[in-house]
This record gives C-alpha cells, sequence and structure tokens, in this order.
C-alpha cells in the first residue's frame, strides 16, 4: 500500500524539506501552499523527482472548508492518509513591550493560523489517520516553551499548539501518534530583514548556528517513520539553547 503524506505549508523552508524527506521515505506527498504558486510547484517537482505521486493543494488552513477538501483529494487521488504534518504558519514582527500593537487583528490571524489551523487539518485527516494508525507532526517553536520569538500572539499560539499536541495524543491513542518539534530560529526567507533576531539567537546557543530547514526535518521524519512508542511530545531542536 502506497503510503501517503500531507504537508502543510510546504512550498518553502521547512515544509519543503520535510515533503522532499518523505518522499524519499517513498511517501505520496499532498503539497499545501496558499499564496506561493510557483514555489510550490517547485516542492511538488522536487517530490516527484523521486518517483512517487504528488498533487499541488492550494488551500489556507485557516479556513476549514478548504482544509476538508484538501484532506479529500488526499483520499481521492492518492488512497488515504498517514502522516499529517502541520506547518503552515504565520507571525508578525512585534516587540514584546508594545502591547498596544497587538491588535485584535492580530490575535486572531496569528491564532486562526498557527492553532485552529492545525486543530482543522487534524479534525480532517483523524478518520483517514486512524483507519492507517498514521500520526501528526505538528511544527511548533520553541518560543512556545520560553516565552521569546517574533511576537506574544506568536508565541502564546505556539505554547496553545504544545498543549493540544499533547491533549490529541491522549484523546487518539494508540490509534494515532501526535507529537511536535520546536525549532529555534530557522535559516528561512521567513528571518529575512530580521538577522539580528538569528544573531541575537546564536550568540545564546552552544552549538553557534540557527537550524536549517533539513535539521527540523532530520526530527520530523524520525517523529513521522523513526518511532513508534513516542507520542505527546515536544522535541526541542534549537543547538542547545534552551537547555
Amino acid at each position: 500500500m502506497q503510503k501517503v503524506a500531507l504537508v502543510t505549508g510546504s512550498a518553502t523552508g521547512v515544509g519543503r524539506a520535510v515533503a522532499v524527506r518523505l518522499a524519499k521515505r517513498g511517501f505520496a506527498v499532498a503539497v499545501n501552499y496558499s499564496r506561493s504558486k510557483e514555489d510550490a510547484e517547485e516542492t511538488l517537482r522536487l517530490v516527484k523527482a523521486e518517483n512517487v505521486p504528488g498533487i499541488l493543494c492550494q488551500a489556507t488552513v485557516a479556513d476549514d472548508a478548504q482544509v476538508r477538501a484538501m484532506v479529500e483529494r488526499c483520499r481521492a487521488e492518492l488512497g488515504g492518509l498517514d502522516v499529517l504534518v502541520n506547518n503552515a504558519a504565520t507571525t508578525k514582527f512585534i516587540p514584546h513591550d508594545d502591547l498596544e500593537a497587538l491588535t485584535d487583528e492580530v490575535w486572531d490571524e496569528i491564532f486562526q493560523v498557527n492553532l485552529k489551523g492545525a486543530m482543522y487539518a487534524t479534525r480532517a485527516a483523524m478518520p483517514l489517520l486512524k483507519a492507517r494508525k498514521g500520526c501528526v507532526v505538528n511544527t511548533s517553536s520553541v518560543a512556545g516553551l520560553q516565552g521569546h520569538g517574533s511576537s506574544i500572539p506568536y508565541s502564546a499560539s505556539k505554547a496553545a499548539l504544545n498543549c493540544m499536541t499533547q491533549s490529541l495524543a491522549r484523546a487518539f491513542a494508540p490509534d494515532v501518534r501526535v507529537n511536535s518539534v520546536a525549532p529555534g530560529p530557522i535559516l528561512t526567507r521567513w528571518l529575512e530583514g530580521h538577522e539580528e533576531h538569528v544573531s541575537k539567537a546564536i550568540a545564546q546557543t552552544p552549538l553557534k548556528r540557527a537550524a536549517s530547514p533539513d535539521d527540523v526535518a532530520d526530527v520530523v521524519e524520525f517523529l513521522a517513520v523513526g518511532t513508534t512508542l513516542m507520542t505527546g511530545q515536544v522535541v526541542v531542536v534549537d543547538g542547545g539553547r534552551t537547555m
């Protein structure tokens, strides 16, 4: 039976690295994007270069109906679902002491994508995952463990995602495992123009470097296919910064 993975937010960065990594492991991959069509098409090309099926799914995870339609495509076109990687996310770079900048719109947008989006995808995918004893891997952040990061709402959304990971792991064991990976700063275009954040983080990091997308994909791959006894865990990959 062909194994199938859905990776949200897989046009670039960590999502692309995860999609290609799972394709190398023999998974058919559903590549998801919301706006970056050309980048997503390149991810799909890289996936298919591994001689596995792939489909391109435009959907914003913030919209429950779009997410349900995307998961239905996984069933109809790829045959089911074994792994869901909730990677899509958004943020705003707002100094933590600028509370007046934390409007309802900022809170709502970040939580709608980072938390509710992961919940929408997990809810839609759960029947397919249960049928195949599959798993969910959420892309979280050390910001959700220590309260630093690009903004307070971003940190709070990732803390909530960590808690939701544990709740879902309890609720759906033993059929479906649910874990999170929590990186520190990752060298992607997300941080372009915010290099000072990376420099400060590296100065406090024992291994003296930020994460690459492949560093994060290493852990996602392990949680998805390298273990069968881990669930409800938040695995930190940040070069030792938070130890």
